[in-house]
């Protein structure tokens, strides 16, 4: 998931892998069920002697299908698509459906770790991971983390053995 075996470097081990928090497909589900119920209560209510039902079920139908693609099933891909990997030398983020994003943050170039979550968030076990780096970026605010004091403190261990040399075997 996210960053393949065979892309690991030399001594390099996956420490944990993680799409973001399934708090992300509240919406997309909700969206489901309602259109469901509105396309069934749209055929169910359409007048049996009307001329042209049979246009107007597949006119709901091809609308349904649209709202469905739109509000449902595409936010599902891109929670599914969507990666964070940690491993020993760095932490990857991958994003994309059809065109894949890979960001990659080297353990040694890691400056500041930080979390923030709202009431919700705690009770959900999820947050925003903001990590600094020396890099072009600067910070990545990383949202919707799930286990998140857990995976930022595997971070920040991770940060201390980098910075000790410890990664590397020495």
């Amino acid at each position: 998931m996210g960053l393949p075996d065979h892309h690991l470097t030399a001594g390099e081990q996956r420490i944990s892998s993680f799409h973001p928090h399934w708090k992300r497909l509240i919406a997309p589900f909700l969206a489901l069920v309602l259109i469901v119920v509105a396309s069934g209560a749209g055929i169910f209510f359409l007048p049996a002697d009307w001329e042209y039902v049979a246009y107007g079920r597949i006119a709901i139908g091809v609308v349904t299908v649209i709202l469905l693609t739109i509000w449902s099933f595409v936010p599902y891909l891109q929670w599914k698509n969507t990666a964070y990997v940690l491993t020993t030398h760095r932490f990857t983020i991958s994003t994309g459906v059809l065109n894949k994003s890979t960001d990659e943050i080297p353990m040694t170039k890691v400056n500041t770790v930080s979390s923030d979550q709202t009431f919700v968030e705690r009770m959900l076990g999820c947050g925003t991971l903001t990590v600094e780096s020396a890099g072009e970026r600067g910070q990545i605010a990383l949202r919707d983390i799930p286990r998140l004091q857990d995976v930022r403190a595997q971070l920040f261990r991770l940060v201390e053995d980098a910075s000790d040399g410890e990664a590397d075997g020495r």
